[in-house]
């Protein structure tokens, strides 16, 4: 992909579906692919410890609040795409038109979330590898993982990455649907799950599955994927909405999947769950000495792919985010597109090269931590700049939110306020 901006931050179509129309719905699934690979970049590994931990703790009773969760991320990522696609312009450029303040607050945001996130992300990826090839460190498996995503993004471009994407996801729905399979309940202990109960004690964990499973500055990414992909104009809104749904409800199931395993296995033994990503090794021993060393390996495969689909997309998404705020701010085009963009690249090695400094401290819990917490203070000012921007007259009438989207942003609006206070909060704590 090539794309070039103007200075008003619009791009000329490009990507594999810029040379075709928008399909009519009989063909939509040929052209599934950036809501998949939003969907894989925001379930990671600290979304399975969530669930997980919830389903152990609480048994169903959350199981209405995962749900919601998706619901919640639908509209955000769909509100995104949308903002790209009626204007032919990026969010970002949305965001300048609220005021120069909006574009500082994420470039800010944008460089101490990276760091965090890059050696969140490798050491995530790390545990399961260390634990089927225990060979090498943990820390030698993360930067492993590090430079596996900066040298796989460098090279490689859209198409390339979303197929490779795709196979992780199958990968990883596959195994982690299989064994909520092998230890499902009856449907009668499922629906009492959506019975919108609050059993004491559970508020921190509603919470968190409600805003936290899904991705958090992820959700932005997608209207950049759906360029990425080709897509331009209102005529694909009903495609892009198409897709945006399909891949939540592969990540409702996907996280109803890891609830069912996580009060099957753990909540009817009594076991607890450590809360962090090395937590999820906890598990693999509980079905090693359930159902054997096969099934225990098969939870490790899908864990990690889990966790590279995770790493990927932040490093190819977030990439193309901060090289679009990048040449905005010099109000300048995109040289060389976004893509493959000098820019592009800075913050690609961003993410991999400083963050092998925090993986000496060997505090994965804390990082864990600090990453919720810095995820939590984006989500509120999505929400509301969603709101503003799309009802406001830079969309066509046909394009703007419904009763039903305005609803939707504002609680969630509230929903991530509170968030972000408990988030920091415990960050402190």
């Amino acid at each position: 992909m090539s794309d070039t901006a103007d200075s008003a931050g619009r791009y000329a179509a490009s990507g594999p579906d810029a040379a075709e129309p928008p399909p009519p719905r009989g063909r939509m699934w040929r052209h599934l692919g950036p809501g998949i690979v939003v969907a894989a970049t925001g379930v990671g590994a600290g979304d399975l410890v969530a669930t997980l931990i919830a389903g152990s703790r609480f048994g169903y009773a959350l199981l209405w609040a995962a749900v919601a969760g998706c619901i919640v991320k639908i509209a955000l990522s769909e509100g995104a795409a949308r903002y790209h696609l009626a204007t032919g312009s990026t969010i970002l450029a949305g965001w300048r038109s609220l005021g120069r303040w909006t574009g500082w607050y994420f470039g800010i945001y944008v460089v101490i979330w990276g760091f965090i996130y890059g050696a969140t992300a490798m050491s995530a990826t790390a545990l399961p590898l260390t634990a089927l090839f225990p060979a090498l460190s943990l820390r030698s498996w993360a930067m492993i993982a590090g430079l596996f995503g900066f040298v796989f993004v460098w090279f490689n471009r859209y198409d390339t990455f979303e197929a490779v994407m795709k196979i992780l996801v199958g990968l990883m729905f596959v195994i982690m649907v299989g064994l909520a399979i092998l230890v499902a309940p009856g449907l009668p202990d499922l629906t009492r799950g959506m019975a919108f109960s609050l059993p004491e004690g559970s508020l921190f964990y509603t919470l968190g599955l409600i805003g936290g499973v899904g991705g958090t500055i992820t959700t932005a990414a997608y209207g950049y994927w759906t360029q990425a992909k080709g897509w331009r104009g209102t005529p694909w809104l009903p495609m892009m909405r198409v897709d945006n749904a399909v891949a939540y409800v592969v990540t409702g199931i996907f996280v109803v999947a890891m609830l069912i395993v996580g009060a099957e296995l753990l909540h009817s033994a009594g076991i607890a769950l450590e809360d962090s990503d090395r937590g999820l090794l906890g598990l693999s021993d509980v079905l090693e000495a359930r159902f054997g060393s096969v099934v225990a390996t098969l939870f490790l495969v899908g864990f990690a792919a889990t966790s590279v689909s995770s790493l990927l997309g932040v490093w190819q998404g977030m990439s193309l985010f901060f090289s679009d705020w990048w040449y905005q701010l010099r109000n300048g085009e995109a040289e060389g597109g976004r893509e493959g963009s000098p820019a592009y690249r800075i913050y690609l090695g961003w993410l991999t090269f400083p963050p092998m400094i925090l993986l000496f401290a060997d505090r994965p819990f804390l990082l864990v931590i600090a990453y919720g917490a810095f995820g939590a203070l984006f989500m509120p000012f999505l929400a509301i700049t969603l709101l503003l921007l799309n009802n406001s007259d830079r969309l066509p009438a046909a394009a703007r939110n419904g009763a039903v989207a305005n609803v939707t942003l504002a609680g969630s609006a509230i929903l991530f306020l509170v968030l972000a206070v408990q988030q920091v909060i415990q960050l402190v704590g």
